[in-house]
Parts: C-alpha cells; structure tokens; sequence
C-alpha cells in the first residue's frame, strides 16, 4: 500500500468496516441463507480478506525487503501492525466501555 504504517492500518480498517457492514446489513435485507450458496459465500469472502490484509500489510516491506532494504522493511511492518493494534484497541475500548451500541 504505502510507506505510511498509519494509513496502511486505516486502510485495513476501512476493509474491514466494509465488509462488516455487509454481513452486518446483508442479513437484514436477505434473511437466513438456507443453501449451499452460504458457506460458499463465506469461505470466498474469508479467502478474499487473507488476500487483502496480505496486500496492506505486507506488499510494501516484501517490496523494501526484495530491493535489499531489510531495516525498512521490518520496520514498516511492525510500525503497521502496532498501529493496527492501536486501532483495534481503541474500538474495543468504546465497544466494552458502552460508548458505542
């Protein structure tokens, strides 16, 4: 994605809220899915998120890493996933706290 590790985190966020948002939303309009097509539709999207968060979190230090920049590398990587961890602190602070419903 970028060098930024704060936007590499907002961005998994943001997929992550998409596609919540879907689940979330989708069975409302639909209703309980009585057929092959759930499973399949859940093991597809399971799949499809490996492959993004793969991309957010590590297209950029594999790239650092492949043109010899092993430091920046790792450290872009930790500095995304710490502040990934942040992130997700902070939304289970306002989801166990009451603040969100």
């Amino acid at each position: 994605m970028t060098k930024n590790p704060f936007l590499n985190a907002i961005g998994a966020i943001l997929y992550i809220a998409v596609v919540a948002s879907v689940m979330f939303y989708g069975t409302k309009i639909s209703g309980p899915v009585d057929s092959i097509i759930g499973p399949i539709a859940a093991i597809s999207l399971f799949t499809l998120s490996a492959a993004v968060m793969a991309y957010v979190f590590g297209y950029e230090p594999f790239q650092l890493y492949f043109d010899g920049k092993k430091k920046q590398a790792l450290d872009l990587a930790l500095k995304t996933i710490a502040a990934f961890a942040i992130i997700t602190a902070i939304i289970l602070v306002l989801l166990f706290s009451g603040a969100v419903r």
